[in-house]
């Protein structure tokens, strides 16, 4: 079996890099092939998958189950990004939705679903709040989204009155922990934003207008588009994107713990996007690349983890892999050596 899944796996990948060939989305998804190939050829048991009880089990189920929180997040930063802003409070909003979610079912005892709501409820107001500092008060994105970064995590521990707050309910459990189809079920919420997500920016005008607001936002205002409601949209959709991952975080370990709950992973969603071929400076998107960014993030993290690497050092490795990526990803530099091969030519 697990033969037969290598032998599907890379024949899927490497279809995926042929037709991704001259996209931006082609060196990270090569990054995450040579990654895969490393440890294929040096981590044992890396690849094996196992069917216990109806559902998969193995590294790669882990990578996708563990990664499904960067990228949700990464979902949303894609979006922000490319209107030319960043929002550094998903990790903040993270807490706060799963400290909703927490205190609402078992201290005010309200049912799985109405903490769910409650819970996305604030993380929408909360990408809102960004929303409003950044297109209407015309407040610096860092600066605007960093308020909510600091002051977040402290509006978390007010609502769980700095306790972790445990929880056993099977609904609320699932989320992070439940199989759909085999598989877990965070691949499932995924999916479903992603194609959400695709959906309402690849077949309506809203990607445009943010691709239009993020490349030359004063071009877009003066040709008659809503920039400003554009970029709020952004900051809300970040905002439901990361009390979704919030939710996921403590289901996953049945708790809302303030302090740690979507503790730096605002800076992997970031990578991620940038990674997966958005720039910073706005404008384009892809979502493939984001998902792809993100899932590269994780491999690497999981391959240290499997390598026995110190988590100390950790970030050194990871490091260098980012920015190999992001070197190839350059056009500029891809320009300088495609000019050094002409002048060695005549020679």
């Amino acid at each position: 079996m697990n033969v037969l899944f290598s032998l599907v796996f890379w024949s899927a990948l490497a279809v995926g890099l042929f037709f991704s060939w001259r996209k931006p989305v082609f060196w990270p998804l090569l990054a995450l092939a040579l990654l895969l190939l490393f440890n294929q050829l040096f981590t044992d048991g890396f690849f094996r998958v196992e069917i216990r009880d109806g559902h998969l089990y193995g590294t790669l189920i882990d990578i996708l189950n563990q990664g499904a929180k960067v990228m949700l997040l990464a979902l949303g930063m894609t979006l922000v990004i490319a209107t030319g802003g960043v929002d550094l409070s998903v990790g903040a909003i993270m807490a706060i939705s799963g400290a909703v979610l927490a205190q609402r079912f078992v201290g005010a005892g309200w049912s799985p679903s109405l903490a769910i709501a409650g819970a996305l409820g604030l993380s929408v107001l909360a990408g809102a709040w960004n929303g409003v500092l950044v297109a209407i008060l015309r407040v610096q994105p860092i600066v605007a989204t960093l308020i909510l970064m600091v002051a977040g995590r402290g509006l978390a521990q007010l609502i769980t009155d700095g306790q972790i707050i445990t929880f056993e309910n099977p609904a609320l459990v699932y989320m992070g922990n439940g199989f759909l189809l085999g598989l877990p079920f965070t691949l499932t919420l995924v999916l479903v934003m992603l194609g959400v997500t695709a959906l309402l920016t690849r077949r309506t005008a809203l990607g445009l207008f943010i691709e239009a607001v993020g490349d030359n936002e004063t071009a877009s205002h003066f040709t008659g588009l809503p920039a400003r409601q554009v970029k709020f949209i952004a900051y809300v959709f970040a905002g439901l994107c990361a009390g979704i991952a919030g939710l996921v975080a403590a289901s996953n370990i049945k708790c809302a713990d303030s302090n740690h709950a979507g503790l730096y992973l605002e800076l992997d969603a970031i990578l991620a996007t940038v990674i997966g071929g958005t720039a910073l400076t706005g404008g384009r998107f892809y979502l493939a690349g984001s998902m792809i960014g993100a899932l590269l993030i994780q491999t690497l993290t999981q391959t240290l983890y499997m390598r026995n690497v110190s988590a100390d050092i950790a970030p050194v490795p990871k490091a260098i892999v980012i920015l190999a990526v992001c070197l190839l990803q350059s056009p500029k530099l891809r320009e300088r050596f495609a000019s050094l091969n002409r002048r060695k030519a005549p020679a």
